[in-house]
């Protein structure tokens, strides 16, 4: 039947005949029928108007009006006498609006005290993936009984989770009794269903389904906050239900039980349905009381810690109202109900909604219309004036299809009432409007949380699964048609479907036990795995005292040539003075573009660099011709620089910055030790770079050249950062490749002769590690990345270290864990095969704080790879752990650098500043923060301080030049 019912109008008006009040409400309310999918929301002033007309049935008391007889009653008149119980979607929307405020205020940490929503925290973390295995045991208690199961979940094929399960009574004198006899009884029945069983024997982990509101601090820890329903027992509140059950085990002696979970039964219902539809976030009960709970981003809850991943919020919305925010629309039935409940004031909106409360509103409502001569012909009887005799299953059985009036007669009669025809049709009606305000209601607050999944997706249409149970939802007629048609009216921009729990929420608490157990498995296996990657203090200590040696066999004549850390003699014996000055070209080369500068160093009070630039490429076949090829092409782009600053003529010195392996004899003679980077020119490898620059120019016959430095990037970038900063002794690069130089005392330098002064060493200490003497810290992984690169064997340290190669030992990680399950639901996508897709731009991007969830999932999505929220947690951890051992292994080299400084001077304390360039460096989050940290912890008597190269290695080339033209005296430059 609907609301306008036709039967009705056709027994007071005869066939096709509608009153002419109930044509005009339906006109002024939009719809004579709230099932409508039409219904138009009432213009403001409209609805204050109608809503004032409709306030006859908050006036009065109804017990004080004396019975009276009235004319029969009419459509029009229930739909007025009940107008305030009739929801608009203007008011539903304002509604969820409202709900959607108290569940803000409930994640806050300032306003969630005073919240009438608690929006508690339940601690589980994730939904079933369909990977869960192993017996469990699930006890249920929130009612009349409480169930005990034996939950078993094969991961097979075909997912299969079979049960057993007893049901046991809670009788009036253990529920109001006191805490001890309550949890004495349920430990009896736990231990009466093990030995049913015969798994007593077995110590099974359990998981306990508690229907009412506890706060949680872990998930298998629940303080009771207030009794609801029928429990009254002492002692509990504010109570660890855990503690006590386990204490009443302990107290029998004869099992041994593991409660892994507590959940509230609406956390179970989302769990139960999770674990059939992974899509299913969001729990909802309509019952004998009501609830939901949804999964909640961390980073919006303020009661718990961390801002990664999500948790279950158990919203306990029966509560919404208590603050007096639902007034408005609260009718006098509402208060007299409210009145003689067992808390009155408290849970307010389930009173308006749920199965434990319709039939008894019915029940006042009848009573009220009977006293005033609306039913019945004014007859009220004892039974009528029974709380309780008024049921919900009786509303249920009114508002079915066919049977709905006889069924009607049947109920009333029993009542005592004798009710005629028109009376039935009017029960019938008013039955509708109460469980169709009870849909209404419950759409609007599931609404409201919809929505803020929405937002928190930030995606403009939501696709979601409610798991739904409840015996008003699954038992009336009506009710889910109705609640269905109100929600799609409310959301139109969300897809839900709605999965009914079969098994109740004891399968639940037994799937989020296997899911706790399956997490906790996976983290097992996933700490065991990363762990290779965790450098202890110890550890980092022994890389340190390592590279020391390997530096000692690099400096000494005798083992330089089976030292695989080669300590190249730079030639670069001072840093700048401030005395530099003069212009100066530069040469960059170090990739398929190359730079040529002009720099312009002044000196004086006011000292100042200026510098001009031009980038030029090198096309694949001059890489890869010939060495006359590739100089004549980088000295043509010379003379077409040249003649773009107008300065072709006077000879020139210039700084040669050459990124490749060289054995320098002098700081103007560079000697190839071979090509890396996709550099293949011939006749190139054992000669003097500078001497090749030298030809090519001769041949081009233009312009003539002075090279007076031949330097490293590295070497670069310490003389730049030293013209700013006197302390820079050190160079450090860590980009695509790593390296690091320094300010070495020539005594120590036994591959040059002299042991005046200084002389700063290009360590290439990317090929530390070489000589195995790393191989206890390098992992599988590092070993398949070296593997397949293009030099294996070779640069083991700047493998483990720098940008080049940190994305690839996070994909072959990921691979790993996809094989085990634990990633991208086990499936190896194309774009996860494939070699360099993870470049360190990514890596820094994922791991930026800034970052929430989302944004590292749209960046993983960009890559080609679905994730879900937890394996967005994954991956981010995956590419912290290799991050930050990197940055660990750049520490310890650095400080054996200063550390060697420090003793060739005799220092108690030595203060000293790095130059730093490099991508990695910049532009990762947490690298350079943790590289500093760790210099610091592992050279304790040294204060580095690191200074960032702003101009790149071609100024420090310059630089070098400028030094060198001021060291050999040249009066040429002025």
């Amino acid at each position: 039947m609907g609301w306008g019912t036709p039967l009705l109008s056709r027994m007071l008006h005869g066939p096709g005949q509608v009153g002419e009040a109930a044509s005009v409400l339906q006109r002024q309310s939009g719809s004579g029928d709230p099932a409508s999918e039409d219904r138009r929301p009432l213009g403001k002033q409209h609805s204050q108007n109608l809503y004032i007309m409709g306030q006859n049935c908050q006036r009065g008391q109804a017990v004080d009006i004396e019975p009276q007889i009235r004319p029969p009653l009419t459509e029009d008149k229930i739909d007025k006498y009940l107008y305030a119980m009739r929801l608009s979607d203007e008011i539903l929307i304002d509604i969820l609006t409202r709900f959607k405020k108290e569940m803000k205020n409930g994640l806050s940490r300032d306003y969630n005290p005073t919240a009438s929503v608690k929006m508690l925290p339940t601690f589980v973390r994730s939904i079933p993936d369909g990977s869960e295995k192993g017996d469990f045991i699930a006890l249920d208690l929130g009612g009349s009984s409480f169930r005990i199961l034996r939950v078993q979940v094969n991961h097979e094929k075909n997912q299969n989770v079979s049960m057993e399960s007893e049901i046991y009574d809670t009788p009036e004198n253990i529920v109001h009794g006191s805490g001890t006899q309550l949890f004495d009884h349920v430990a009896d029945c736990l231990g009466d269903f093990m030995e049913k069983k015969k798994i007593k024997d077995k110590k099974l982990p359990v998981g306990f389904t508690f229907s009412f509101p506890c706060r949680q601090s872990k998930i298998d820890e629940a303080v009771l906050i207030t009794w609801t329903k029928r429990f009254k027992a002492s002692g509990v509140e504010g109570a660890d239900v855990v503690k006590l059950l386990n204490k009443a085990i302990k107290k029998r002696g004869d099992y041994d039980a593991n409660i892994v979970a507590v959940v509230n039964d609406t956390v179970g219902t989302m769990m139960t349905c999770g674990y059939d539809d992974q899509q299913c976030e969001v729990g909802l009960i309509i019952g004998t009381g009501t609830n939901a709970c949804y999964m909640e981003e961390l980073r919006h809850i303020d009661l718990v810690e961390g801002d990664e991943g999500r948790m279950c919020i158990n919203t306990e919305w029966g509560a919404f109202g208590d603050d007096g925010s639902l007034e408005d629309i609260r009718t006098e039935f509402d208060r007299e109900l409210d009145r003689g409940s067992l808390n009155p004031g408290k849970q307010l909106f389930e009173k308006m909604v749920s199965g434990m409360y319709m039939g008894e509103l019915v029940r006042l409502i009848l009573v009220k219309m009977a006293k005033e001569g609306l039913l019945f012909e004014g007859r009220i009887t004892p039974e009528l004036l029974t709380r309780g005799k008024f049921n919900t299953s009786d509303v249920s059985a009114i508002e079915k299809d066919k049977e709905g009036i006889q069924n009607a007669k049947e109920i009333l009669t029993r009542l005592g009432v004798e009710p005629s025809d028109v009376d039935c049709v009017s029960v019938q009606h008013i039955c509708t409007i109460v469980s169709f305000r009870s849909a209404n209601l419950v759409a609007a607050t599931l609404g409201a949380i919809l929505n803020r999944l929405r937002d928190n997706k930030g995606t403009p249409r939501l696709r979601t699964t409610v798991g739904v149970d409840g015996s008003l939802y699954k038992m009336h007629p009506q009710y889910s048609r109705r609640f269905h048609k109100t929600l799609r009216r409310l959301v139109p921009d969300s897809d839900v479907r709605f999965l009914l729990s079969e098994s109740g929420s004891g399968k639940g608490a037994a799937m989020v036990t296997a899911v706790a157990y399956r997490l906790a498995e996976q983290h097992r296996q996933i700490e065991e795995t990363l762990a290779h990657f965790r450098l202890s203090k110890q550890t980092l200590m022994e890389v340190k005292k390592r590279l020391r040696t390997e530096m000692e066999m690099g400096l000494r004549k005798e083992t330089n040539s089976k030292a695989t850390v080669k300590m190249l003699p730079s030639f670069v014996r001072s840093i700048p003075d401030g005395t530099e000055h003069g212009d100066f070209l530069a040469l960059d080369l170090g990739g398929t573009n190359f730079r040529v500068l002009l720099v312009k160093i002044r000196s004086g009070k006011k000292r100042t660099v200026e510098m001009h630039n031009k980038i030029y490429s090198i096309p694949l076949e001059i890489m890869q011709g010939t060495g006359d090829e590739l100089f004549d092409h980088i000295v043509s782009c010379i003379s077409d620089f040249l003649d773009y600053m107008g300065i072709k003529g006077p000879r020139m010195p210039l700084g040669f910055t050459f990124s490749f392996p060289c054995h320098q004899t002098n700081l103007d003679c560079g000697i190839l030790i071979s090509w890396t980077k996709g550099f293949k020119a011939t006749d190139c490898e054992g000669h003097d770079v500078a001497s090749l620059l030298r030809d090519a120019v001769k041949r081009r016959e233009e312009f003539d050249l002075d090279v007076v430095a031949v330097v490293n990037d590295t070497v670069g970038t310490m003389m730049t950062c030293a013209y700013e900063e006197p302390t820079c002794e050190i160079g450090l690069i860590v980009g695509t490749g790593t390296n690091a130089c320094y300010m070495e005392e020539m005594k120590n330098v036994e591959m040059v002769e002299g042991n005046q002064g200084q002389m700063c060493i290009n360590m290439e200490w990317g090929a530390f590690g070489d000589n195995g003497c790393l191989d206890d810290i390098r992992t599988d992984f590092d070993k398949v990345v070296d593997e397949y690169s293009l030099n294996s064997g070779k640069q083991r340290f700047e493998k483990m270290i720098s940008g080049m190669y940190l994305g690839e030992i996070v994909r072959n990680i990921l691979i790993d864990f996809t094989k085990k399950g634990f990633l991208f639901r086990g499936q190896i996508s194309e774009p996860l095969k494939t070699r360099g897709i993870f470049e360190t731009k990514f890596l820094s991007q994922i791991e930026s704080d800034r970052l929430a969830l989302l944004q590292v999932r749209a960046i993983l999505q960009q890559l080609g790879l679905n994730s879900t929220c937890d394996d967005s947690i994954l991956v981010k951890t995956v590419c912290g752990v290799v991050s930050k051992r990197a940055a660990q292994l750049c520490g310890a080299g650095m400080a054996a650098v200063v550390e060697k400084i420090r003793e060739n001077r005799g220092l108690d304390h030595l203060n000293v500043t790095v130059g730093v360039d490099g991508t990695l460096y910049k532009l990762h989050p947490h690298f350079s923060r943790i590289m500093h940290q760790t210099v610091k912890e592992l050279s304790p008597k040294c204060t580095v301080s690191f200074l960032l190269s702003e101009d790149g290695s071609g100024k420090g080339a310059a630089l070098i030049t400028a030094v060198g033209v001021r060291l050999r005296g040249d009066p040429s430059i002025a």
